[in-house]
């Protein structure tokens, strides 16, 4: 079993509130992401073809580390979506915590920002001096 994530696929709101069911999420899970719940999705998610069925059809939940096993190997969050779409919250104002990454690469360019700010602003004094003398 493959323990890569997959690459990440935008699944649009308009996608995800078309579907009526958790099965019909999940599938739209795996569809977006190029599998048509075959074999090799199976493969990745160390589940059969009738377990696989089960959780389509809702004839079986499925557990969270599996639900985020299929999540990770398609690369998008289509089922989680759809629970909240269907708890009633607004899937456009939602948005994902930063990581540690990106907070980090978020101040690192903050902070080049600022120096660029106040370098333009000694920039600017310095030929104001210099056209004044």
């Amino acid at each position: 079993m493959s323990t890569q994530a997959g690459i990440p696929v935008e699944v649009t709101i308009r996608e995800i509130e078309r579907e009526k069911t958790l099965g019909g999420a999940i599938s739209l899970c795996a569809k977006a992401a190029g599998y048509e719940l075959d074999k090799e999705l199976q493969r990745e998610l160390d589940v059969d073809k009738a377990q696989f069925s089960r959780w389509q059809s809702g004839q079986e939940g499925i557990v969270w580390p599996k639900l985020v096993r299929l999540i990770s190997v398609c690369g998008n969050d289509a089922p989680v979506l759809w629970m909240l779409y269907q708890l009633g919250y607004d899937l456009s104002s939602l948005r994902k915590r930063e990581t540690e990454t990106e907070r980090m690469l978020r101040e690192a360019m903050e902070e080049i920002e600022s120096l660029r700010n106040e370098r333009e602003v000694t920039m600017r004094v310095l030929r104001e001096i210099r056209s004044a003398a």
